[in-house]
């Protein structure tokens, strides 16, 4: 299957620029590819703080539950 990428221009300073590219060819990958991973990374770990909230936000009855699921799947 073909997927059609279309290229756009973002401005940027020379500066980022310059880095972005330095940080890209060091890693092997264009800098779109480069910039792909650090948002990826970036999404990655705000999913991650997201769950970690959640999770330390549990109440008595979650956790209630939890322990009937976690004895319910052992026994099988």
């Amino acid at each position: 299957m073909y997927t059609l990428r279309m290229a756009t221009t973002i401005k940027v300073s020379e500066d980022l620029r310059d880095r972005i590219n330095r940080d890209a060819q060091e890693r092997g990958v264009s800098a779109s590819g480069f910039i792909e991973k650090l948002l990826d990374g970036y999404e990655r770990r705000a999913r991650m703080e997201s769950f970690g909230r959640a999770f330390r936000g549990a109440d008595e009855n979650y956790w209630d539950e939890f322990r009937e699921w976690d004895v319910a799947l052992s026994d099988s």
